[in-house]
């Protein structure tokens, strides 16, 4: 075999020593650099791996988080209804209460007004019963001629007024 190397003009010293050399540098990479490398690409392996875990937990979270706001404003809105709800009612009763109210002061106002008319259209029928009575003494006075008593004047007077009225109140 060596005479077989030496035709094609290899040298099995050469050779020998290069591939004593190169299992020499197999076995210093190996045992030296290829340990350094599996670890760093095991470092790094796990920081991927890592990275990918965060990354899904990441996204659950958002997933979660979405969840959860689209929750909070769903019970905000329908917190927001209630509270609108809510407000036009007691708008509406309070708004009820006051016309009632307000009614009610009219009524009472319209009631104390027809009876302050009615205290003036009496308290004017007496001044103008008055005034009628002392004409109609003062005429009578003249007509008869002689002067009449007070007490006696108003009697006459009140006698004729009330005749007057009810004779005037069945006939009309």
């Amino acid at each position: 075999m060596v005479q077989l190397f030496n035709a094609f003009g290899v040298d099995v010293f050469k050779l020998g020593f290069q591939i004593v050399n190169f299992l020499l540098l197999l076995y210093l990479l190996n045992r030296f650099l290829f340990p350094r490398v599996r670890e760093m690409l095991a470092d790094r392996s796990d920081r991927i791996r890592e990275g990918i875990e965060n990354a899904e937990q990441a996204r659950r979270d958002r997933e979660q988080a979405e969840a959860e706001r689209a929750a909070t404003l769903q019970d905000a809105r329908r917190e927001a209804n209630e509270i609108l709800a809510r407000a036009q009612r007691l708008a509406q009763e309070s708004r009820a209460a006051d016309i009632a109210a307000t009614r009610q002061e009219l009524e009472r106002i319209r009631d104390r007004a027809s009876a302050d008319l009615e205290a003036e259209k009496q308290r004017a029928i007496a001044e103008l019963r008055a005034e009628v009575a002392d004409l109609a003494l003062a005429a009578a006075g003249k007509v008869v001629g002689e002067t009449m008593t007070t007490d006696r004047e108003r009697r006459l007077v009140e006698e004729f007024l009330s005749s007057s009225s009810s004779g005037r109140g069945s006939g009309a």
